[in-house]
């Protein structure tokens, strides 16, 4: 998920000390993508103790969830795509009900089957031309959240056609950033934030008592900002086409693929989303992309303590109804 986000933390040197609490933090790569781990600890040693604990979770979601390891049991569901069911953990069992409950109410926007059509892109700028319609749709006929088959009794997963294939790019940073968050709380870290290339996720305070600070870059002028937003346990995440995307007769389309069409989005430059949870805000961040700003956004004002800010292709933004900014 590609964003500008950043936080903000009024400190000297990133790092200050009041009532025996600072702030540390590690930057690291992990799944494939830039991680930043804050904590609010006593010490560097305890810090660092507690950031590790929460690398080893995503390392261990990593390997329970990646479809490019051949040995997950994500991979081995696709192995097995319209042959037999994978019985597989229930975190990750739950997981897929939980995407499939998300492309339920998002009417197919977000759907982790689109992983039948991602290889037939590539979203770094140097892609001129469409994939051939019959590739196109040779691939879309194998999306379908509908056709994956969850078998509570015996905890197993069938894709119900062979060349179906699961991913969770869409969803699964948001979900490490949750998952390390929760063991963090428990290990009774007081604050921190987890970002995950942008899917971030935060709880407690900084040292002194303040709320963490983010601030949303405007993507029309990344000098500037549309201000700054306390978070108060609660997560964040952009998407925008302003990093990854492909250019088509002049045309720039978002990195984002339509699963009900198998093309690329356009429309929307970015879309930002608060939620209780990153996995959650990170399904809503692609979603809107698909769905476009105006069903986007009717949808966002329907779920409780969801939030979003969408920039259109013209610069426009459009709100949910509890945000308020002033582009600066």
């Amino acid at each position: 998920m590609i964003t500008k986000v950043y936080i903000l933390m009024f400190c000297i040197g990133f790092q200050f000390s009041i009532e025996a609490q600072e702030i540390h933090k590690r930057s690291l790569g992990l799944m494939g993508s830039n991680f930043d781990i804050t904590v609010v600890a006593q010490n560097q040693t305890q810090a660092q103790a507690y950031i590790d604990t929460a690398v080893n979770e995503i390392y261990r979601i990593e390997k329970l969830i990646s479809s490019w390891k051949p040995e997950s049991q994500t991979s081995a569901i696709n192995r097995n795509a319209g042959i037999q069911p994978v019985k597989v953990d229930k975190e990750l069992f739950d997981l897929i009900k939980r995407s499939k409950g998300i492309s339920q109410l998002t009417d197919g926007a977000f759907d982790i089957s689109f992983a039948a059509i991602e290889h037939i892109f590539s979203f770094k700028g140097q892609q001129t031309t469409w994939p051939s319609q019959d590739v196109i749709d040779a691939s879309v006929k194998n999306i379908s959240y509908q056709n994956i088959v969850l078998d509570e009794k015996n905890q197993t997963v069938f894709l119900k056609y062979k060349g179906m294939r699961i991913g969770f790019g869409a969803i699964g940073k948001g979900y490490a950033a949750d998952k390390a968050k929760a063991l963090l709380v428990e290990k009774g870290v007081s604050g921190g934030i987890i970002n995950a290339s942008g899917d971030m996720n935060t709880w407690g305070t900084q040292p002194d008592g303040s709320a963490w600070k983010v601030a949303i870059t405007n993507p029309m002028d990344k000098t500037k900002n549309f201000g700054l937003f306390d978070l108060n346990r609660e997560a964040v995440v952009t998407s925008g086409n302003y990093e990854k995307f492909i250019m088509v007769d002049g045309q720039r389309y978002a990195h984002i693929i339509d699963p009900r069409t198998g093309m690329p989005t356009q429309g929307i430059i970015s879309a930002t989303v608060f939620a209780p949870k990153a996995e959650l805000a990170d399904a809503l961040a692609t979603s809107i992309f698909v769905m476009g700003s105006e069903v986007g956004i009717n949808l966002i004002n329907q779920l409780p303590g969801v939030e979003a800010i969408i920039v259109k292709d013209d610069g426009t933004l459009v709100l949910s109804n509890k945000i308020k900014i002033k582009s600066k």
